[in-house]
């Protein structure tokens, strides 16, 4: 299994303490083993959130531009110059 990034992690933490918070608010429990499967279902719903989030992905080689190397076909350039053309005068 691959390591859990950044975003994971914060996401998971998040929704451990935020979903603690609110059940805890919630329930109104006062006695220790409420609090205490409270505590744990945070924690299995921050597990649960961090797994399921998707990683991102690096680029596919393919979806990358194309750059030429040195000795590759390129398109031919347009050659601009001062000529005939470019004179000014009667």
């Amino acid at each position: 299994m691959p390591r859990p990034n950044a975003a994971q992690l914060a996401y998971g933490s998040a929704t451990v303490v935020f979903a603690t918070v609110a059940l805890l608010l919630l329930s109104r429990t006062t006695t220790a083993l409420g609090v205490a499967v409270i505590c744990a279902t945070g924690l299995i719903l921050g597990l649960l959130v961090a797994v399921t989030m998707p990683a991102r992905r690096k680029a596919e080689p393919s979806a990358v531009a194309h750059v030429p190397q040195h000795g590759e076909n390129r398109a031919p350039a347009v050659r601009v110059g001062a000529g005939a053309d470019t004179r000014i005068g009667s």
